[in-house]
């Protein structure tokens, strides 16, 4: 639902996007386990050319890591804070950490 709006380009990463990698730890609470929530943030990040990955943890929340140039995280994020149709994203933690090199977008 919120995707569509992304401007993106045959190789996956919007001509807006800023160059510079940046990494962002996300811990998402709220109503984001069971809903898809995971596969949905793998969808995005991709289309936006985003490498990471998001998995559950035991307390309800879902971590995600996030990788690619500023613009494309920022955007990744800003659905983050949303999530898909069923979640109920109550607050989103944020880290900024040293790029790693990731290279795909996985589910764990």
């Amino acid at each position: 639902r919120w995707l569509e709006a992304a401007a993106v380009t045959r190789h996956g990463v919007s001509s807006r996007h800023d160059l510079s990698v940046v990494r962002r730890r996300l811990l998402v609470s709220g109503t984001v386990q069971g809903v898809g929530y995971r596969w949905v943030c793998r969808r995005v990040a991709g289309a936006a050319g985003v490498t990471g990955w998001a998995c559950n943890l035991s307390d309800g929340r879902v971590e995600v890591v996030l990788e690619g140039p500023h613009d494309a995280v920022a955007e990744v994020e800003a659905w983050c804070r949303v999530g898909p149709r069923d979640a109920f994203v109550a607050a989103v933690d944020a880290d900024v950490e040293p790029p790693e090199g990731l290279r795909d977008f996985v589910v764990r």
